[in-house]
């Protein structure tokens, strides 16, 4: 039995007035349009990494599991769905064993390789596996990955600049290398690192130079905004010891990291939100924002996350509270923050990085 799609609106998450890019792309498109030649009715259908509900809305009818680890997906997922879809966010919470395992392929072969490896023990000889992805992202290593762990694959003929990956499951259950203890300098206790975190399996070099450049000072409440493994936080709570701590994220995997490093350092709680940004939490009663904004969301570059960022930081911080910001030089943070600050201020450059502070 075949289907015929419904017509969905996929809108990106959160809204952006005037915003020109679109929720889906030409590998949603291919994926759905392949999977109207197969008999889905009564099968067992995972869909993994769906940007903003393209793959979720359109197979909605067969009940489909969803996962991702993204919060911005998680909520594009939910609210295109009319709520009607609720994604898991942990790997480890897979439920049984799937006919049919569909993946927008992910940029980072790390957080592929860990999916693929918990995907091996959700399914049976007869599961297949459809990837997709836009041409100019698709990586050789997630043929290498798939080859390895799931079969030997085949692929599609390439439409609209994407392409299809297939491949049936034919080998062993295998345990994910993932996550990994990772030792950084003047650091006691090694690093857990989730497979979806940037810069992984090392610390970056803008990381190392934010780290120099923690502030000691009377703050009752510090934000590690955009926390990853939870690094700043961890050396801001050391260099700040009554100081309460708050790490966000839209990576689940990044707080779990961040959970699993604090408490080999401390005793005391802090605070998670896996969460976009800073988004609804309370105004007005941080006293220092610490950041490292990403500039990109998935393959989408551009600054609209370090942009929401600040604006949330603005709103969290009291007055007299200050955002301490870093960034590749050439990013001109300063003069976005002094936009919406009406001050920003040098703090410390090399050959590569700036750091500013802005006072609210």
């Amino acid at each position: 039995m075949t289907y015929a799609p419904n017509i969905i609106t996929i809108k990106r998450y959160p809204e952006r007035k005037d915003d020109l890019l679109q929720g889906w792309d030409s590998a949603d498109e291919l994926i759905l349009e392949h999977v109207k030649g197969l008999d889905l009715v009564n099968k067992k259908i995972l869909i993994i990494n769906d940007h903003f509900g393209a793959l979720s809305c359109g197979l909605a009818e067969f009940g489909c599991t969803t996962y991702t680890d993204s919060y911005v997906s998680m909520m594009g997922i939910q609210s295109n769905s009319g709520q009607k879809i609720k994604p898991i966010n942990s790997l480890n919470g897979l439920p049984g064993l799937f006919d049919f395992v569909i993946i927008q392929i992910p940029k980072n072969m790390s957080y592929f390789e860990d999916i693929l490896c918990h995907l091996t023990h959700h399914m049976h000889p007869q599961s297949k596996v459809i990837c997709g992805a836009m041409i100019k992202h698709l990586s050789p290593t997630s043929f290498d990955l798939l080859n390895k762990l799931v079969g030997k694959t085949t692929t599609s003929l390439a439409h609209k600049k994407a392409r299809l990956i297939f491949a049936n499951f034919e080998n062993e259950k295998v345990s994910s290398p993932f996550p990994q203890k990772i030792k950084i300098e003047s650091f006691e206790v090694p690093f857990t690192n989730h497979s979806n975190l940037f810069s992984r399996d090392k610390l970056d070099i803008g990381t190392r130079f934010f780290l120099e450049h923690i502030p000691r000072g009377e703050f009752e409440s510090i934000l590690d905004l955009g926390c990853a493994n939870g690094i700043i936080g961890i050396k801001a709570k050391m260099q700040n010891p009554l100081a309460r701590i708050i790490f966000t994220d839209e990576s689940s995997m990044a707080i779990e990291s961040a959970k699993a490093n604090y408490k080999n350092y401390f005793n005391e709680e802090a605070e998670f939100f896996w969460t976009n940004c800073f988004e609804g939490q309370p105004k007005n009663n941080i006293d220092l924002v610490l950041c490292n904004p990403p500039f990109h969301q998935g393959n989408t570059i551009g600054d609209f996350i370090a942009w929401q960022m600040f604006q949330d930081a603005y709103e969290a911080l009291r007055t007299g509270g200050t955002i301490r910001v870093i960034g590749n030089s050439h990013l001109d943070y300063q003069f976005k923050l002094k936009k919406l600050f009406g001050n920003a201020k040098t703090i410390a450059t090399n050959a590569k990085f700036m750091i500013c502070d802005a006072r609210k």
